[in-house]
């Protein structure tokens, strides 16, 4: 007789494993552990229609001979506990992945996202011990919370004020004077923008000194990368700062931190506003790329103008030539931009789909 094997689905988080059996009105469901292999047995509606189905899974490491299921009309959830809170390369002792076997998309987490994870839950709601007894945490609380969350409120706030003060501007000039605000838009906005990109740096040395919970390489891919479009392209070169492209760039940097550090602020006070969250994790995906490209236009154009300048050359012996144009350098930079878009791409992504993955789950 054919033996019928449902879907399965599987995520781990440092203590536990779960997984989720794709069989719905399931019956007489048989669970077990016995020498680190889970055996599954249940009646039930699956790929294959209304009959038995059963697997058998053999775990990459020790746990726990108990396993927790709970069935309804979708699916059979089970729960099996690691005896060693560490993080599995695989599920299964054998290398090669079972055919039924499927990564759970809605509990995955990468291993640091789920260090986080744990991380918070351990500071914000503690844990429970005996009978109701409430330990807040295990590491003693920070006395200066509320100092540290005064200091991210005011610099969001100042950075929210800086850029969008460059957004309304830029806003109204361009419904005033239509295509020619393209020409000046560096005399009329770039002392803010300087104060707000030197300010930027902050991005970096918040999460370094641990102050926010964040990626301090993603951060500093944007702020070196902005900065070196600022103060390389547009500051040294006053050719290139009566040209449309300063516009693009300068816009699209604006309205992506008017409404990135609207959200910080609210949340450094606990307040969560469904559309700004909305508009903080989704705006970034048309316009991040659209600034990369922006900012890759703003290089090429400077190019000539470096070699027709010799700025910034490096010199050479005189065997070799008299010196080396910059522009060769911004070659190489091009491509490390475009490496940087894929990098902070992928880490925005992942922060959306986390994001809006874990509102899901509240709301069921």
């Amino acid at each position: 007789m054919e033996v019928l094997t449902p879907r399965v689905y599987w995520a781990q988080r440092h203590k536990d494993v779960f997984l989720r059996v794709e069989l719905s009105d399931a019956s007489n469901v048989e669970v077990s552990l016995q020498e680190n292999i889970l055996h599954f047995r249940a009646m039930g509606h699956g790929a294959r229609g209304d009959n038995e189905y059963q697997f058998n899974l053999e775990f990459l490491e020790p746990v726990y001979p108990e396993a927790k299921y709970n069935s309804n009309q979708r699916q059979v959830d089970i729960k099996v506990k690691k005896q060693n809170e560490r993080w599995w390369e695989r599920l299964t002792l054998q290398e090669r992945k079972p055919v039924f076997l499927s990564p759970d998309f809605d509990r995955w987490l990468d291993e640091s996202d789920a260090e986080t994870e744990r991380q918070t839950k351990d500071d914000e709601n503690g844990f429970t011990l005996g009978n109701n007894i409430r330990v807040e945490s295990r590491i003693r609380k920070d006395p200066y919370v509320g100092l540290k969350k005064g200091y991210l409120f005011m610099y969001s706030l100042v950075q929210f004020l800086g850029f969008s003060w460059i957004f309304v501007i830029m806003t109204v000039r361009l419904f005033v004077l239509g295509e020619d605000s393209f020409y000046d838009t560096f005399d009329n906005t770039a002392d803010m923008m300087y104060f707000c990109q030197m300010m930027a740096v902050l991005d970096v040395i918040n999460p370094l000194l641990g102050l926010m919970k964040s990626g301090v390489f993603p951060a500093m891919i944007q702020v070196a990368g902005r900065n070196v479009i600022l103060l390389v392209i547009f500051g040294s070169l006053e050719q290139m700062q009566n040209k449309p492209v300063v516009f693009f760039v300068f816009y699209l940097w604006s309205t992506i931190e008017t409404f990135r550090y609207p959200f910080y602020m609210l949340a450094c006070i606990g307040i969560e506003w469904k559309l700004l969250t909305w508009l903080r994790y989704s705006l970034w995906i048309p316009l991040y790329p659209l600034s990369v490209v922006a900012e890759a236009v703003a290089v090429i154009q400077s190019m000539a103008i470096f070699d027709e300048t010799r700025l910034f050359s490096f010199p050479l012996p005189a065997v070799l030539g008299h010196s080396l144009s910059f522009s060769y350098t911004l070659q190489v930079y091009l491509v490390i931009m475009f490496l940087g878009l894929f990098i902070n791409f992928r880490h925005l992504y992942k922060q959306r789909r986390r994001r809006f993955r874990s509102r899901k789950r509240k709301a069921q």
